[in-house]
């Protein structure tokens, strides 16, 4: 049965690894699938899927005027598809959440979303919160703050190092702008002291 899935974390956490993994998977058992990523996000390269660890694979892009259901029939059309993967899955909008709920219903296409749930300041993507809204199942990819509890939140930093608080929600960067800390650490990185126990 199709299913509309996200899988969610902070930065770092191996969403790209996780999302080239199960298609590697589907491939090695004669299996197509179709692989999607933002255009924005140019970080390994133009239609690339890219991990940190070195892995990588071609897909087709999407941007905030692309029509994933027609992109989806199209693609099907020419041949037959075991499961779409999305990544960066953050920067849908939510028309496009409901586009890709429609071909799970509509075309019986298995669709994994990977992304981020929040942004620097602790704020839903648009396209996460559809998810969170929409998805059939969802599951956390976990990373860890510098002290070792699970880190749920993401500081965006300036190129010294100082947390930043204000700016576009939207800014492409990875470890050079980018910290995961836990809920507490994220607190104090961005100036909210805890009280004295």
């Amino acid at each position: 049965m199709a299913k509309l899935y996200f899988n969610y974390s902070t930065m770092n956490a191996g969403k790209s690894t996780l999302l080239l993994q199960a298609s590697y998977n589907y491939r090695e058992r004669g299996m197509q699938t179709y692989l999607l990523t933002a255009e924005i996000d140019g970080r390994t390269g133009d239609g690339l899927i890219g991990s940190r660890i070195g892995i990588s694979a071609r897909a087709d892009t999407y941007d905030t005027k692309s029509n994933l259901f027609d992109m989806l029939q199209r693609r099907q059309k020419s041949g037959p598809i075991a499961c779409v993967f999305i990544d960066e899955a953050q920067f849908l909008t939510k028309d496009q959440v409901w586009q890709l709920a429609r071909a799970v219903d509509d075309l019986k296409l298995p669709v994994m979303c990977y992304g981020l749930r929040v942004d620097f300041r602790g704020e839903l993507f648009p396209g996460s919160a559809a998810l969170l809204a929409l998805a059939d199942e969802m599951r956390e990819a976990r990373t860890i703050c510098f002290c070792g509890k699970k880190a749920t939140m993401v500081v965006r930093q300036d190129e010294d190092g100082h947390p930043l608080a204000d700016g576009a929600q939207v800014q492409i960067g990875g470890n050079d702008a980018y910290v995961s800390l836990c809920r507490r650490h994220w607190r104090e990185a961005m100036g909210e002291r805890p009280p004295t126990p």
